[in-house]
This record gives structure tokens, sequence and C-alpha cells, in this order.
């Protein structure tokens, strides 16, 4: 595959097509989104290691880490052609698109040695343990402790939301080894076989169980656990949601594809009138809006920057009212019996859409981090 960043879009999308079309796909393998369930593990670890073999893994990567340090659009395109022939991207984002980068950024010799390469493979899921029971999207909250031992870290408290959890081989965990406030909080790798932790899954709507709870009694970590210096847990967190709102936008492609299916679906049942044309239309500007600011935002190149904040809410909320739009196309049948559509993927999306504004950060929280940070209003009472 060629990397270069001056390649001809059009080449570079046409190279993508072929090879994704041309690639075999294993037993069982769909395009599950961003998190697996346990059942996708295994078609989409073989997809991954297909994908790493011929240097689609990692892309955002540097190249001394078997990346391709591509170009933004690069991803965009690959992304686009994944949704177009229905498959996922990599195994899950967590390991690959956060903590690779974390690691490459923050991580020890060792660390990365140990980690990076059988994330890039698709050995190890990963898992996110940073939101709370009380502090969902205030990190500044975190109440889960790493004390100081002799030989290393003891870790207590709970984490809720993980996608993924269950099937992780590793967390990455934002723990208070300090006072209250950022410079309290330092960041650990957790084996999740450790001794003490216990994963719950969540049942969602879909009937899917990516979320989880997670529960850390006396958890002891080696000191080489700590990613950075004690107290950097702060910065690290950021970029890690920098890199998921990033991230965001290089999903946020896939609803071209959703889009196109509800078109589909509505003139299948003649329901393709010029109220939900108009609808569509919307939506469809709305996408592309959301690409553009996607593309401004990396090329800024600061993943601290409240820029980010103006993507995960148009992301959510746009991928929430193209999820609303599912029972004009479908009818209240989607919603009372959506077995019965036949259109599967719009049901689930119909179903999912509200989650999107509440998972990587409320829409009620952006909107606090533009209102404060951006445009200069008062702080909102607390």
């Amino acid at each position: 595959m060629s990397v270069a960043n001056d390649v001809d879009i059009d080449s570079l999308r046409a190279q993508i097509r072929e090879f994704l079309s041309s690639a075999p796909r294993p037993d069982g393998l769909r395009n599950y989104g961003p998190t697996p369930t346990e059942a996708d593990i295994e078609p989409g670890r073989s997809w991954h290691k297909y994908l790493a073999e011929h240097g689609y893994a990692g892309l955002h990567w540097p190249t001394e880490h078997g990346g391709a340090d591509a170009s933004v659009l690069h991803q965009a395109i690959f992304a686009e052609e994944c949704a177009r022939a229905d498959v996922p991207r990599q195994l899950a984002i967590t390991a690959i698109d956060l903590v690779g980068p974390v690691l490459i950024a923050f991580g020890s010799d060792h660390q990365q040695q140990r980690y990076l390469e059988r994330i890039r493979l698709g050995d190890d899921i990963w898992t996110q343990l940073f939101s709370e029971p009380d502090a969902g999207s205030d990190l500044a909250a975190v109440r889960t402790t790493a004390v100081r031992t002799q030989s290393g870290w003891r870790v207590n408290g709970q984490k809720v939301w993980s996608s993924a959890a269950k099937s992780a081989q590793y967390g990455i965990l934002l723990a208070r080894t300090g006072a209250e406030g950022h410079r309290g909080l330092s960041m650990f790798i957790v084996p999740m076989d450790a001794v003490g932790v216990a994963v719950r899954p969540i049942k969602q709507i879909d009937g899917e169980s990516k979320f989880n709870e997670v529960f850390l009694d006396d958890v002891e970590l080696r000191p080489d656990a700590l990613i950075g210096e004690a107290g950097q847990g702060w910065p690290i967190a950021m970029m890690t949601l920098g890199r998921e709102r990033l991230t965001l936008g290089c999903q946020a492609v896939a609803m071209f594809r959703l889009r196109e299916q509800m078109v589909d679906a509505a003139r299948e049942r003649g329901l393709f009138d010029p109220v939900l044309a108009r609808a569509m239309a919307r939506i469809w500007s709305r996408m592309w809006l959301l690409r553009f600011t996607w593309e401004r935002a990396i090329d800024a190149g600061d993943l601290a920057s409240p820029a980010f904040s103006v993507l995960k809410l148009m992301t959510s909320e746009t991928d929430r009212d193209l999820a609303d739009l599912a029972t004009e196309v479908l009818g209240t049948d989607a919603c009372t019996a959506p077995a019965s559509t036949g259109d599967a993927r719009i049901v689930h999306a119909m179903l999912v859409g509200r989650a999107q504004t509440i998972l990587g950060g409320t829409s009620e929280i952006q909107r606090n981090i533009l209102g404060e940070r951006v445009l200069g209003l008062p702080k909102e009472p607390r």
C-alpha cells in the first residue's frame, strides 16, 4: 500500500476500495462499529490482522511505530470506504485510536515495547476506565484512588460505561493519587485479570452489552503500571479525549452510508415524500459540515482545543437526529416490532442514537465547555 500523503485522492480511494472488495472476510464478520461484542471478537481480530498485514491498521500512527503517518483526508477516505464496504475499520477503537497514541506520547520505552505492537496487530483489547457513577462527564471529580505501596500501587474504586471491558486484556485507568482537582490525577495500565478486578456487563436497549461496570477492590499494580509521571493524569486524559473526539469525526463519515440506506428504505415503502426529502437534505448538509469541522480541527493540531467539543457536539446530535428519522422511514413498527421491519441496521441506529449525546461527554458538558472557554461566559453554578 502506498502511504504517501500527496497521492491522488481518486487513485487512493480506488486503491482502498479495491483492497476492501477483494479482502477475504472471516466468517461472522459484521460492521459492529467502534466496539465489538464478545461474539465479534474473533472475526474482528482476524479482520484487523489482515488490515495490519497490508498497512491499514494504525494509519495515524508514526511510521517508526508501524503506522502510516497518514493525513486526515487519507484517514477519512479509509473510514468512508470501510462504511461503504460494510466492514469495521479496526478491532476496536480504544486500543489503537486512544491507548496507542497515549503510549507513543507518554509511555516509557518498556511500555511501548510491551504493548504497542500487540495493539497494532489486534492481539489485545483495551478498555477505557474513566467514567464513574458520580463523575460521568466531570473527570476532575474522579474518586477512584491509587495509593503508593512498597511494591507499587493499590487501587480502589468503581468505573462505569467502560466499553468492551468484559473482553479486554488491559484497561487505561484514571485514578486519584493526590489532592482534589486536576493535579491529583494519574494514569495507569490495569491488567483486567488482576486480583480484585470485577466486570459486570450492562444490557443495552438494542440487546447488546458493549458497556460495563468495573469494580476495583485492593487491586495491586506494579510500579511500571504508571503512565508518565504521578499527577500527569489530567493532560494524558485530555489527549485521550481529544483522540476520542477526533475518532468520532472519522466514524461520522459512516453516517453517509446509513443515510443512503434510509433513503432506499423510504423509497421502497413509498414514503419518500417532499417533507422527508427536505429532512434528508438538511441532515446531509449537516454531515458535510461535520466532516469539514473535523478536518479543520485536525489541521490545527491541538487535541486539547475546544474545537473538539464542537466536533463532539455536532457528531452526537447529528447522529441522534439521523437516527430519529428512522421512525419516519420505517414507521411505528420500528418501535413496537423492530424485528419485523427487515432493516436491522436502521433499527439499531434508532435505538442507540440517543446514547451518542451521552457517551464520550454529554452534550450539556460540551456546551458548558464552549460557553466558558470559548465565549467567555460565566461558569455554571456548581
